[in-house]
């Protein structure tokens, strides 16, 4: 254990499971038990039962954890780090799911495995900075408009639906010029756009964590085959290099549309009301992450 002046302090972890999310695994209820013991430190693993994940994590969080383990996918990882909120334990969101878009900005490209036992062994707390649109919350990026109906197949596509994919790939072709956002950054001007992307400092490559702001990023695809990259590839890449974004900064703003607002939030799919307000927060929660590699080796 880290036994440094900035250590964390582990005596009991609540690990929650699900075995069948994309990359957990059958086997992670007793994987994750074996490396709590080996780790010597008390808790239990929870795998959710008829009441389903949102109430396996609350239990967990009542039981009163110096760290909260979440393995599943990012919709779970999502709502356990707004459960817990700045004030509550420390937050280890694996990576459990499919996308792992928090788990990726967290740990890099470790399996859920490896990035708990290194946290276990060597763990720093790291304050995370996040955006909230519409009282629900995200913490890598927010996309809004046509964009994020891909979103939708590509989620159809994973379950095997698809049919159901099918008919939401031609819907969101169908819809993708149909409708143009409005927003407005910080009360400034109205600006129209096909969608617009809300990216945290934890991904943005133009923001530092201590610059307290959203990048917001207008994108204007002007065909199907753009829509269809932005889609499906941007949210895992660096928008500022696609040639259909103009890109700024903001600490809240609001956009509108003619109807609800596809939305895709740390890649779940979602809808929004026509007129949505978001806002930069400071604080979100607390993740636990391993030492950096310059101050292990230091």
């Amino acid at each position: 254990m880290n036994n440094g002046p900035d250590r964390v302090v582990i005596r009991h972890v609540e690990v929650v499971v699900n075995p069948l999310s994309g990359s957990a695994g059958p086997d992670a209820v007793a994987e994750a038990e074996q490396i709590l013991a080996e780790a010597g430190v008390t808790g239990s693993v929870r795998a959710p039962g008829p009441a389903g994940l949102e109430a396996c994590l609350r239990e967990a969080l009542d039981a009163g954890p110096d760290l909260l383990a979440i393995v599943a996918g990012d919709g779970t990882a999502r709502a356990g780090a707004e459960m817990a909120g700045p004030d509550g334990p420390l937050v280890a969101p694996l990576p459990g799911g499919t996308m792992n878009m928090l788990p990726g900005a967290l740990y890099g490209d470790r399996d859920w495995k490896s990035a708990l036992t290194a946290i276990l062994a060597d763990g720093v707390a790291k304050p995370v900075a996040g955006g909230e649109i519409e009282g629900q919350r995200f913490y890598v990026a927010a996309i809004l408009g046509s964009p994020a109906l891909w979103a939708r197949a590509r989620e159809s596509a994973r379950k095997g639906r698809i049919r159901q994919a099918l008919v939401r790939a031609q819907r969101a072709l169908r819809d993708a010029f149909s409708g143009r956002l409005r927003f407005s950054l910080d009360g400034g001007a109205r600006r129209k756009t096909g969608a617009l992307v809300l990216m945290t400092p934890l991904v943005s490559k133009a923001l530092d964590e201590a610059d307290g702001c959203l990048e917001a990023a207008a994108l204007d695809p002007s065909n199907a085959l753009e829509v269809f990259r932005l889609g499906l590839y941007a949210a895992q890449g660096d928008w500022r290099a696609d040639p259909a974004v103009d890109a700024g900064r903001c600490r809240r703003g609001r956009a509108w549309a003619a109807g609800r607002i596809p939305a895709v939030l740390d890649g779940e799919p979602t809808t929004l009301t026509a007129v949505s307000d978001f806002r930069f927060l400071p604080a979100a929660f607390r993740a636990l992450v391993p030492r950096p590699a310059s101050e292990t080796a230091a």
